[in-house]
């Protein structure tokens, strides 16, 4: 995050504290742009985080109170960049999705909710600043060296664990994700935490990231625990993160493609959405099979004609009413009308 938080100093970040923080015996002609002034305050000196490639600080770098390794600086400047460019890739990719990928014969299910996508925006995005803030102290951790992640294969264990970092990243991650989203579902913390994800019975891609934002951020800590404990290459980590929030909608978009009996899809996490305490896994399911919570998807659902029936949608309708039942007690949610009478 070091490198993300570089370009956005250099583009934005020197621009806007040097005018709102402006160092104190820094002269105001900095805001005209025809001003040939170089006084700098700052002792502050400039060393790239990216190896590879770096663009220089312009004077306003040296123009704030708050140089660029100011903490209270870092803090907000991450969250901005974490609420905003985890807004961008959580609306492009689920738009996407939505577009050329998404059923949209899901949209005629009984159990899909009235003006559902709106819904499932609305919820992330009034998740999305809470979960940001709360991710800030780990990406501190990053930008201020405490924390495994390192700059080039050089640096790094050696030449085999470039790859074998991705590997044992997906291998952790699933396994604390499995265990964090099992606890999840406890009685005594499901209404709570995580019961708004699963307002969405027959989630859209959009439904991905609309969670309360405390359940949100307990899922993603197992990502920013690995480089805590295990050296993680920096570039590789920025990837990962778009990989984990693109997989994440994958999971929600409906489309059945993996009948695998290891890989945790898109009908495994149907399965879960529909019938609550089953597939809690996020890539594979290996954890869900040794803690006997998988449940495999029905052939059904691998066929285009029987998917989208009436006939498997009553079979899902039936189950689903009886276990929500015994899951939540109430099912306050509001479903579509038009949808229940063309189904009626």
């Amino acid at each position: 995050m070091d490198v993300v938080l570089e370009i956005a100093d250099t583009f934005i970040g020197d621009y806007a504290y040097a005018w709102a923080l402006p160092a104190q015996s820094t002269s105001y002609d900095f805001l005209d742009t025809t001003s040939n002034s170089t006084q700098h305050a700052s002792t502050w000196q400039f060393k790239t985080a990216n190896p590879y490639f770096s663009f220089a600080p312009s004077k306003y770098a040296y123009m704030s109170a708050w140089n660029r390794d100011n903490i209270y600086r870092q803090a907000i400047s991450l969250f901005l960049i974490t609420w905003i460019f985890g807004f961008i890739l959580y609306f492009a990719f689920a738009t996407l999705s939505y577009l050329f990928v998404f059923d949209k014969k899901t949209m005629q299910h009984p159990k899909y909710l009235k003006n559902q996508i709106w819904l499932e925006i609305k919820q992330a995005n009034r998740s999305m600043p809470t979960m940001s803030a709360l991710t800030v102290p780990f990406w501190l951790l990053d930008v201020r060296g405490l924390t495994k992640l390192y700059n080039t294969p050089a640096d790094g264990p050696g030449l085999w664990y470039e790859i074998l970092q991705y590997p044992l990243f997906i291998l952790f991650t699933d396994a604390c994700i499995y265990l964090i989203h099992r606890g999840l579902h406890h009685p005594l913390i499901y209404k709570h935490l995580h019961k708004p994800h699963h307002k969405w019975i027959m989630p859209t891609p959009y439904a991905s990231h609309a969670f309360h934002p405390v359940d949100g951020w307990a899922q993603s800590l197992p990502y920013h625990i690995f480089p805590l404990l295990f050296p993680l290459n920096k570039f590789a980590s920025v990837g990962l993160f778009v990989f984990v929030n693109f997989w994440t909608i994958m999971i929600h978009d409906g489309e059945y493609v993996a009948n695998s009996p290891v890989i945790n899809g898109a009908a495994c996490h149907t399965m879960h959405h529909l019938y609550f305490n089953y597939n809690y896994g996020q890539y594979t399911t290996f954890w869900d099979r040794l803690g006997k919570s998988y449940r495999q998807p029905d052939e059904d659902l691998f066929q285009k004609e029987q998917k989208m029936s009436e006939e498997q949608w009553k079979k899902q309708v039936q189950e689903m009413e009886k276990l929500v039942k015994e899951v939540e007690g109430e099912d306050d949610r509001t479903y579509d009308p038009n949808v229940a009478k063309k189904n009626n």
